[in-house]
C-alpha cells in the first residue's frame, strides 16, 4: 500500500518517545502513515476500526499493537462513538523507538537475539491481548510517569516479556509496501472514511470513483495499486469486521447483524463471512462468546499466532 511517511516528533536526546494521547475526534486528523519507529501502542477509550498493513480489524479500549518499521497503519473511530457523545476523544499510549535505540551493538549481543526476532516478527504487526496485555499496560504507563533512566530499564522490561511470548497474533500478510505523494494518501483517506460512514448502505463504483474525483476504470486501477485488493473486498471486510464485533456482543440475532452491517441477503452474509474467517458466523459466535472480555477482532484471511 502507498502511503505517507510520518517524521514522529522526538527530542534526540531521549532514546526513545513515550506519550498519553488524547485527541478529540472530530480533529483527529488521523492518516495512513508510516515512519521508521516500531510503535507500541494501547488503546485507552476509543472504537473503531484500525488498518495495520492489508488487516482491517475493529479496536477497543484496552488493546495493544506492536509495529514494526515502516509498517502502514491508522485507527479510525466510529462515526456512530463521537456522535453519541459530544465530550468523546480517542486516547491512547503510544510509545516509539527505534531498532537500534539502545545502540548499534545491541541487537548484535547474542543475549539480544529473541528481541532482533521480535522486532522482524513487528513487521507485520503483532496484537497482543489476554494475560500478556495485563502485564504491558501498566508498564507502558510507567514508561510515560518514569524518570529517564527509569523508562529505559521499563521498555526493556516490555521488550523481554514480548520476546518471551508465544501467543501474539500476526496483523498484516506481508512485510513489503510502497511510498507515495501526499495526493494519493490523501485520496486514499477520504476513500476510507467515506466507506466507514456509509458501509451499512450500497456504494457504487460510481458513486466512489467520484469521491476519488477518479473515473470507474481509473479508481478501480488506482484502488488495486494501493492496497492490493479491489474495493468490493475492502468493503466486505469492513463489513465484515463490524459484523464480527455484533456477533461477539451478542444482543442480536445473526440475520439483524446480517442486514445491519450492508450486506442485502443471508446466504450472501454467510458466504462472504466464511470466505473472510474461514468459519460460519454461527460457529464464529459460539467460538467468541466466552471471550467477549478480550480485545480486537481480526478479520484478515488466514491471520495466524506466532
Amino acid at each position: 500500500m502507498k502511503l505517507q511517511y510520518h517524521r514522529v516528533p522526538a527530542n534526540t536526546q531521549d532514546a526513545f518517545t513515550a506519550r498519553h494521547d488524547v485527541t478529540r475526534i472530530q480533529n483527529r486528523g488521523s492518516i495512513w502513515h508510516y515512519h521508521p519507529q516500531l510503535e507500541l501502542h494501547c488503546v485507552i477509550r476509543g472504537e473503531g476500526v484500525r488498518f495495520i498493513g492489508d488487516s482491517i480489524a475493529n479496536f477497543s479500549p484496552g488493546e495493544i499493537i506492536l509495529l514494526g518499521e515502516n509498517l502502514p497503519h491508522n485507527w479510525q473511530c466510529n462515526e456512530s462513538y463521537w456522535q453519541a457523545d459530544p465530550d468523546a476523544h480517542f486516547e491512547a499510549i503510544v510509545i516509539h523507538f527505534l531498532p537500534n535505540w539502545l545502540g548499534e551493538s545491541f541487537l548484535h549481543l547474542a543475549e539480544a537475539v529473541p528481541i532482533a526476532k521480535l522486532y522482524e516478527r513487528a513487521k507485520r504487526g503483532l496484537l497482543i491481548r489476554g494475560e500478556l496485555a495485563e502485564k504491558i499496560r501498566p508498564l507502558m504507563q510507567q514508561t510515560v510517569e518514569e524518570a529517564p533512566l527509569n523508562r529505559i530499564a521499563v521498555l526493556l522490561t516490555i521488550l523481554t516479556h514480548l520476546a518471551q511470548s508465544d501467543s501474539m497474533e500476526t496483523l498484516s500478510s506481508t512485510y513489503a509496501f510502497h511510498q507515495s505523494n501526499e495526493l494519493e494518501t490523501v485520496r486514499l483517506n477520504t476513500v476510507c472514511e467515506f466507506t466507514l460512514a456509509n458501509y451499512t448502505r450500497e456504494i457504487t463504483l460510481e458513486e466512489i470513483s467520484a469521491i476519488a474525483n477518479l473515473s470507474i476504470t481509473s479508481f478501480c486501477r488506482y484502488f488495486k495499486l494501493m492496497t492490493r485488493k479491489t474495493y468490493s473486498q475492502f468493503l466486505i471486510e469492513v463489513r465484515i469486521s463490524y459484523a464480527c464485533r455484533a456477533l461477539i456482543d451478542n444482543k442480536q440475532s445473526i440475520e439483524v447483524v446480517c442486514y445491519q452491517n450492508g450486506f442485502n441477503n443471508l446466504s450472501n452474509f454467510y458466504r462472504q463471512f466464511k470466505k473472510v474467517q474461514g468459519i460460519s458466523p454461527l460457529e464464529y459466535k459460539k467460538k467468541y462468546l466466552n471471550n467477549a472480555g478480550q480485545f480486537g477482532w481480526q478479520t484478515r484471511i488466514g491471520s495466524r499466532t506466532v
